[in-house]
């Protein structure tokens, strides 16, 4: 047996780093690295270093609701979406809290608004922590404070 926790293919995570408690994220094996809902993304510098702030809709379907974050950049890298467009994206990193588990993830920032997932959780993020059931979904628990929908 293995002692790493199962995902399904979509969970219930939070990202304590910036106050969001709670967003749906499509778990996706397929994609290397993990990405995050901005809506806005505006670099500047922060005693002598690179840092971003951006807006995040963590609620699908909601855009009422915004949080606005600031974080240290890590990098910027050159990523290839699912439909094969390129872009150039802002990497940070953050805290995952994924039902009971907190790991340490590097997350690239684009504008998922037409997504259906505000957020993706890829397997450079995964790895060595989780393995994933790809016919289940919300095997790390229900949505904090409701149901395991909406």
């Amino acid at each position: 047996m293995t002692d790493k926790a199962v995902l399904g293919w979509r969970e219930w995570l939070a990202l304590p780093d910036f106050g969001i408690d709670r967003i749906k994220a499509k778990i996706d094996t397929g994609a290397r690295t993990s990405a995050l809902h901005a809506f806005y993304v505006e670099p500047f510098a922060r005693d002598g270093e690179d840092w971003v702030r951006f807006g995040i809709h963590p609620w699908q379907q909601n855009t009422d609701y915004v949080v606005h974050c600031e974080a240290k950049v890590l990098d910027r890298r050159q990523v290839t979406d699912s439909g094969g467009h390129r872009e150039v994206r802002y990497v940070i990193a953050s805290r995952v809290r994924v039902g009971e588990h907190t790991i340490d993830a590097e997350l690239t920032l684009t504008d998922r608004e037409t997504m259906r997932f505000r957020m993706l959780l890829g397997r450079t993020a995964m790895r060595g922590h989780f393995l994933v059931d790809s016919g289940r979904s919300y095997l790390q628990g229900a949505r904090p404070g409701g149901s395991r929908e909406a």
